[in-house]
Formats: C-alpha cells, structure tokens, sequence
C-alpha cells in the first residue's frame, strides 16, 4: 500500500484523489484515506487509523463527507453503503 497521505503537508488541503471504498476485512484500502463520503445509506464505519492502526468504529454517520484517516474500512461492523475514499 502507498502512503500518498503521508506526503501531503496540509491535511486541510484540497483532495488528490479519490476512489470507490469496498468494506473488505481482509485487505487494506489502496491508499489511506483521509475523509470518506457516504454516498447510499448511512451508518457505521469500522476502520484501521492511518496512524496507529487502532481498530475503531464511528458512531452513526449520515450520508455525507466524514474525516476517517483510515488505513482499512472493515465489511464486519460497517453498515454505511457507497462510500468514497479521499486520498
């Protein structure tokens, strides 16, 4: 996995990319991500931290665009549907 997150200087900066996020517990996200848009359906979010690797999980998030550092987003424990991953 690339660390493009790391490299940016200012996490208040506009986005450099962005992509669809599918909850996978097996596998990290290909780039951490620094805010996810829910998109479909709101609800929880379980995922690694960028830093840290801590597992957490949001409380309910409504549709919208949430700053989740995250290094995974998990398929157990995550109800939130058609997320966005900002790199």
């Amino acid at each position: 996995m690339s660390d493009l997150i790391y490299d940016i200087p200012d996490l208040t900066g506009p986005a450099l990319s962005s992509f669809a996020v599918t909850p996978n517990d097996a596998a990290d996200l290909p780039a951490p991500v620094r805010a996810v848009t829910i998109g479909e359906r709101g609800g929880v979010v379980k995922y690694t931290a960028a830093r840290g690797g801590a597992v957490c999980t949001t409380g309910y998030l409504p549709i919208g665009q949430h700053p989740i550092w995250a290094s995974r987003i998990w398929a157990t424990g995550t109800t939130a549907e058609g997320m966005t991953g900002w790199v």
